[in-house]
């Protein structure tokens, strides 16, 4: 009887833990970020497609455990080359070339996930939401939110425009896209 109780709890936890969890990056051609700056004048938004990012999920109980994201700020595009250019002069895009998002805890409520974790964004730290959705379809997992930042929270300067700065709050969107 001894024998069969540590055979349980040596190789059970094994077998449930082996193989479930896998890394997968998304793809780049089907994903993008995008971010909406608002002035009282105008609006600007830009996107990106060549932001990395990687969850761990366990497809069979489709259970996303982990979230990193890494983007180049040069890499998102507005349409104006003069816009992106003092854009990234205001992020300081030499000394800080990337904004980071690493998850530190990941609820799924049906389809709905709530995720929290650490953006790093112009050399500054702070632990926000994200609001999103996974939409599992045959072989491709979906995953798709927003969230908004505060410009003063990271410590950048806010643009102006006819001496009117910008609004604080800087509005994300993404979808990325998996193969599973």
């Amino acid at each position: 009887m001894k024998m069969k109780l540590v055979f349980f709890l040596l190789v059970i936890p094994f077998t449930l833990s082996f193989g479930q969890l896998k890394r997968y990056e998304a793809d780049k051609s089907g994903s993008f970020i995008k971010y909406k700056l608002t002035h009282p004048l105008h609006e600007v938004e830009a996107v990106s497609k060549d932001a990395f990012c990687a969850i761990d999920a366990d497809i069979k109980s489709k259970l996303i455990t982990d979230v990193m994201v890494q983007v180049p700020v040069s890499s998102f595009d507005s349409g104006n080359s003069n816009r992106d250019s003092h854009a990234m002069e205001v992020v300081a895009e030499l000394y800080y070339p990337d904004v980071r998002f690493i998850s530190s805890s990941v609820t799924e409520k049906g389809d709905s996930l709530q995720i929290w974790g650490n953006l790093t964004f112009h050399g500054v730290t702070k632990k926000i939401y994200i609001s999103a959705l996974a939409n599992w379809n045959n072989n491709k997992l979906t995953v798709t939110g927003n969230f908004d930042i505060s410009l003063k929270a990271f410590k950048i300067k806010r643009p102006r425009l006819l001496l009117i700065p910008v609004n604080d709050n800087l509005q994300f969107w993404f979808s990325q896209v998996f193969d599973i």
